[in-house]
């Protein structure tokens, strides 16, 4: 199966939730983080950093739940103008 690029605006709002997962993190470890939601320190690594601007929807529910904000909170502060929140 052959995935289609993603757009400009798609690995901006990657990023976006990248710096927002960052932030909530704060002075916490990311092994810290990443084993509390039940994902690899790698996975939340490439997601913070923007390379992987397209997490799987149950891996930003369950980082969500560990640093403490809503998925609502998440949609709004990671939508572009003109697109569909996270996706």
């Amino acid at each position: 199966m052959v995935r289609t690029p993603l757009t400009p605006e798609e690995r901006e709002r990657g990023e976006r939730l990248g710096r927002l997962l960052r932030e909530a993190r704060g002075d916490r470890s990311m092994a810290e983080v990443a084993a509390n939601a039940g994902v690899s320190a790698e996975t939340l690594r490439k997601i913070e950093t923007g390379r992987a601007p397209t997490p799987a929807f149950f891996t930003v529910s369950a980082l969500a739940r560990a640093l403490g904000l809503s998925m609502d909170e998440l949609a709004d502060r990671c939508a572009l103008a003109g697109v569909g929140p996270l996706g």
